[in-house]
């Protein structure tokens, strides 16, 4: 925590028994329960240097700490940054995000998202998310690439939603992870939450803050191993839940992180095949349509930067799986100039 922003308070005796949000709205400079959740919900309030939820009860002598964070901008303004289309209605837009594009605004990232790319593209966006979320469905990381969903009004940001929940929406990644994976397919369900000591990593952890995640995946092509690795494995990830970094986080718990990922990864250059951000694409969505009922099933192929990679690697093939032959063979019918609408 920054010091100019860092504050502490030891319980007395006189203040234990009551939850965390309470005693915390009660000090300089919170003054308000629902700040006192919204900093907590952030991970920015730590019990003796942990991570807890909002109805601990406080005990004489635990020491608080946490971080006030600096004021944010009270209004959007849209940017006139060039969006990638594949699908738009009066309904709902689904867009391929590229690499270095953050979603929604946040710390550090106060202009220059999607969502002011968003609101310079489209009049109407749903509202359901949030002020600083218009449209928004859900996200990808800054440094994933594939596509969205995009909502333009409230019951379709609802639809969309609902859907996702129920597991309605179909999303596939495909990515590159270190080793040698020997079951063409697998399942990761693993319980995600923020890491108990570094709060800009999510860990599975079997904590009350933990979530449900669960991951299936089948691999793709397999390549021998090199002078500076032990082999690579490309894999089709599967999400049945939604929650934040979930492939590059279960990925990494199987020992086989992704290619390219510089918080979970290995994190060495000659290893990584000289990719500076994860090699994580999403490369396909299917769901049905809220208001017309169709089915949108769009497919995206693999961005520039990612296909250099795989082209190296050729040589060092071990095959296809007849799922890679599938994927694969799919992602090569797709045009340069956007996606395939089945």
């Amino acid at each position: 925590m920054s010091r100019e922003r860092e504050h502490s308070h030891t319980v007395r005796e006189k203040e234990a028994g009551v939850r965390l949000d309470q005693l915390l709205a009660e000090l300089e400079p919170v003054h308000s329960r629902s700040f006192a959740q919204k900093l907590i919900a952030r991970d920015l309030v730590r019990v003796n240097g942990e991570i807890v939820s909002k109805r601990h009860i406080v005990r004489p002598g635990e020491r608080i700490t946490f971080e006030i964070p600096p004021a944010e901008p009270s209004e959007l303004e849209p940017e006139a940054i060039p969006l990638d289309i594949r699908f738009e209605d009066e309904h709902l837009i689904v867009l391929s995000k590229p690499a270095g594009l953050v979603v929604h605004p946040a710390q550090g990232h106060w202009s220059g998202t999607l969502v002011h790319a968003l609101l310079a593209h489209s009049r109407q966006l749903g509202s359901l998310a949030g002020d600083d979320r218009p449209g928004i469905v859900h996200r990808l990381d800054k440094d994933t690439t594939g596509l969205m969903m995009v909502a333009k009004t409230d019951a379709v940001q609802a639809a969309l939603s609902d859907a996702i929940k129920i597991r309605a929406v179909s999303r596939r990644y495909i990515t590159l992870v270190h080793g040698y994976i020997a079951s063409d397919t697998g399942l990761v369900d693993g319980p995600i939450a923020r890491h108990p000591k570094d709060r800009m990593r999510m860990a599975v952890v079997d904590s009350p803050q933990s979530r449900q995640a669960v991951t299936s995946f089948g691999v793709l092509e397999r390549f021998t191993a090199g002078t500076y690795d032990d082999g690579f494995t490309l894999v089709e990830c599967r999400l049945h839940t939604g929650r934040t970094h979930q492939v590059r986080v279960h990925m990494a718990f199987i020992d086989h992180p992704v290619v390219g990922d510089q918080l979970y990864g290995r994190r060495n250059a000659k290893a990584d095949l000289g990719l500076r951000r994860q090699f994580l694409h999403a490369y396909r969505i299917t769901f049905e349509h809220p208001v017309t009922g169709e089915t949108v099933d769009l497919t995206d192929r693999l961005p520039e930067d990612l296909r250099a990679v795989l082209d190296p690697l050729a040589d060092l093939s071990m095959g296809r799986t007849a799922a890679g032959d599938e994927v694969l063979g799919l992602l090569e019918s797709v045009p340069a100039s956007g996606s395939r609408l089945s």
